[in-house]
């Protein structure tokens, strides 16, 4: 008899899950609590060990069709606007990796992967429904929906994975752990059109531009068409974030980069002039993983950011994810294991990875927002061994080798 499937969540992370449990075998019931299936935010990164994800699951040509393939990574002096370093990406990355480094806009990575789960025969998506409570018992995990109706249902399944989100319920319930909390970082983000920007500010290249206790990173979406623009700075977020006017913080931000080079503070103010709206959020996260406990526990497993929330400082949030959805896929295949073994054997594959990365994306928001003799020794390190310390071999690989800055 076929397994059974429930996921909590339907961004990236639960679509994701959805597709690779589908092609293990297995019936997929996923549950998102919004009446439509949305994606709200920017840009992503998505290097080649996500890439790579992509393909063997056939959507090479989904992704390049939406996606665009910078040919550059440079790293610039957000004081003085010089180049302190380069990485070539585009064919030196698929020689090297085996795929390519791309950017995309959350939408449009949400929707090829939701285009490709609604493909699937015995995948059934279920809106306007969140997972309340969840029971494991008798070989089965029974979860307590309820509908935005108010109605409440109770499903039965083989297994749960929670992959819903930052705040997820799945993982309070199964760990019994405190919120998340705040890094102490605001980050800003807006996406314009290039053509509606000035000749001088269009780019085809991922440009991180750092400062003392900020940086930005500027990215092409969607074919080159659009820019993608987000600027991290330290800060305390206001106490009525929910209901602040996020159109209101362009003032904030062009104070916050006050000395800042010319060519920076040109591509802030054009921003708003180009039509585009800065929205902030508070970054929020976890310690790393400490275990595979914090990631399955019998038949219920997390994944995404309800697993391993972490900075954007290595730009592997939603890469992370998807390389979660793929060795769910694996070990879900393992039709000889109970369904125990299974998940915890996904989670022992995955978790010293996940907090590798989010160890990592943590040292590399010090060393962006470094100030005094640390910011000269790291600008002279970028100067004088560049492409070496750019690139991150153990992440695109996927293998143990680390010699990178990055």
């Amino acid at each position: 008899m076929q397994k059974q499937v429930l996921i909590a969540g339907g961004g990236i992370g639960g679509l994701a899950a959805a597709l690779g449990s589908a092609r293990a075998g297995w019936e997929v019931r996923l549950f998102e609590r919004a009446s439509a299936f949305t994606e709200i935010g920017a840009g992503v990164q998505i290097g080649p060990n996500v890439v790579r994800r992509l393909q063997a699951w056939g959507l090479q040509g989904a992704l390049q069709a939406v996606a665009a393939f910078p040919e550059r990574l440079r790293v610039r002096s957000a004081l003085t606007g010089a180049e302190l370093a380069a990485l070539p990406l585009g064919a030196r990355a698929i020689e090297r990796y085996g795929a390519a480094y791309a950017t995309i806009h959350r939408a449009d990575l949400h929707g090829l992967l939701l285009a490709a789960v609604r493909d699937l025969p015995g995948v059934h998506l279920n809106l306007g429904l969140s997972v309340q409570e969840h029971a494991q018992e008798g070989g089965a995990v029974t979860v307590r929906l309820a509908h935005v109706d108010g109605r409440l249902v109770e499903v039965e399944g083989d297994a749960l994975i929670g992959a819903d989100g930052l705040r997820s319920g799945t993982r309070a319930r199964l760990l019994g752990e405190a919120p998340t909390r705040a890094s102490g970082h605001l980050a800003y983000r807006a996406v314009v059109r290039q053509d509606q920007l000035p000749q001088a500010l269009r780019s085809g290249d991922v440009t991180a531009w750092l400062g003392p206790r900020l940086h930005v990173v500027q990215y092409p979406l969607r074919r080159g068409e659009l820019l993608n623009v987000v600027a991290i700075r330290h800060g305390r977020p206001p106490a009525d974030l929910e209901s602040w006017d996020h159109g209101a913080n362009a003032a904030d931000l062009e104070a916050a980069l006050a000395r800042t080079c010319a060519p920076l503070q040109d591509l802030i103010r054009a921003v708003p002039q180009a039509g585009g709206g800065w929205r902030l959020w508070p970054l929020l996260d976890r310690a790393p993983v400490a275990g595979p406990h914090e990631m399955a526990r019998g038949l219920v497993a997390l994944l995404g950011d309800a697993a391993h929330p972490m900075r954007p400082y290595l730009a592997q949030g939603a890469g992370m994810a998807i390389e979660d959805a793929a060795e769910l896929q694996r070990a879900l295949a393992m039709h000889d294991l109970e369904v125990p073994l299974r998940l915890t054997r996904y989670a022992l594959n995955r978790w010293q990875r996940n907090a590798r990365v989010q160890e990592r994306s943590r040292r590399n928001g010090r060393i962006f927002h470094a100030t005094g003799p640390v910011r000269w020794g790291r600008d002279l390190a970028l100067r004088l061994l560049g492409e070496r310390l750019l690139d991150v071999p153990w992440l695109y690989r996927g293998d143990g080798s680390s010699a990178s800055l990055l």
